[in-house]
C-alpha cells in the first residue's frame, strides 16, 4: 500500500539530506585525515557506499528512496504504459523536496566540521570529459536500477547494488559520479573537497538528464516488458515487497 504523499515527500526530504551529509562529511573527514586525494577519495567512496545502501533500506519502504530528481523522472517516464509508478502530482513533490533537503544534508555537514553553513565551492568542474562522465553515470544508475525493478529483483538487491555501482562510479568514471541534480546542487553550498563551482552545476545538471534519458531508452529496449506489472516502480517495489519476489 502506497504511503500518504506527506510521508513520502518526508522520506524523499530526508533521505536526500542525509545522503549528501555523507557525502560531504565524508570527504571533509577524509581531508582533515589525510593529505593524500586518492585515500581522500577511498574514504569518500567507500562512505558513500555504505551510507546510500542503509539510506535506501531505511526510506525505501516509505517513497521507494529516489533521493534523485532524474530517478524520478525516469520512473514516472518509464511507468505511463502500465500506469503505475510515480504519478504527476508526486513528481512535483519529490523534486523541490529532493533539492531542499540536499542543500539542507550540505548546511549540516557544514555545521557538524565547524565550518559556516554555507560557503560558495570554488571547485571548478567545467569540461567536456567531466560532461561525459556524468552522462555515462547517470545512464548507467538509470538502467540498474531499472532493469531489477522490471526483473522483480528490487526488493531484495536494490539497496546494495545501487550503492555498488555508485562506489564503482566514484573510481571509473572522470566526474566521480555525481549523477544526482539535487546532490549535484547541494554540493555548489559547501567550499570542501566534495564541492562544486556554483558556475559548474548547470553543465552537470543538463549532462545528467541527457544521460538519464539514455538510460530510459536502454531500459525500454532491453526490458520492453516488467515482470512484475505491480513491481514497476522503485516506490512500489519497495512498498509491496511480496510483489517483488
Amino acid at each position: 500500500m502506497t504511503a500518504p504523499l506527506a510521508r513520502r515527500i518526508l522520506a524523499e526530504f530526508l533521505g536526500t539530506a542525509l545522503l549528501v551529509t555523507t557525502v560531504v562529511g565524508s570527504g571533509i573527514m577524509a581531508t582533515n585525515l589525510s593529505g593524500d586525494v586518492g585515500l581522500q577519495l577511498l574514504a569518500n567512496s567507500t562512505a558513500t557506499v555504505f551510507g546510500l545502501t542503509v539510506l535506501i533500506l531505511i526510506f525505501g519502504p516509505v517513497s521507494g528512496a529516489h533521493f534523485n530528481p532524474v530517478v524520478t523522472l525516469a520512473d514516472y517516464v518509464l511507468s505511463r504504459r502500465t500506469g503505475g509508478g510515480t504519478d504527476p502530482r508526486s513528481v512535483a513533490a519529490y523534486i523541490p523536496a529532493q533539492i531542499a533537503g540536499g542543500i539542507g544534508g550540505t548546511v549540516l555537514a557544514n555545521l557538524m566540521f565547524n565550518l559556516s553553513a554555507i560557503t560558495a565551492s570554488t571547485h571548478t568542474r567545467s569540461s567536456g570529459h567531466l560532461w561525459l562522465g556524468e552522462t555515462v553515470a547517470t545512464a548507467g544508475l538509470v538502467l540498474l536500477i531499472f532493469c531489477l525493478v522490471r526483473t522483480g529483483r528490487s526488493s531484495t538487491v536494490i539497496a546494495p547494488a545501487v550503492g555498488a555501482y555508485i562506489g564503482a562510479a566514484y573510481w571509473f568514471t572522470s566526474s566521480t559520479s555525481f549523477a544526482n541534480p539535487a546532490v549535484t546542487i547541494a554540493r555548489a553550498f559547501t567550499n570542501t573537497f566534495a564541492g562544486i563551482a556554483p558556475g559548474s552545476v548547470a553543465a552537470f545538471v543538463a549532462f545528467q538528464v541527457v544521460g538519464a534519458a539514455i538510460g530510459v531508452v536502454l531500459v525500454a529496449a532491453l526490458y520492453p516488458v516488467a515482470k512484475h506489472a505491480d513491481a514497476e516502480s522503485p516506490a512500489q517495489a519497495e512498498q509491496v515487497p511480496a510483489a517483488a519476489t
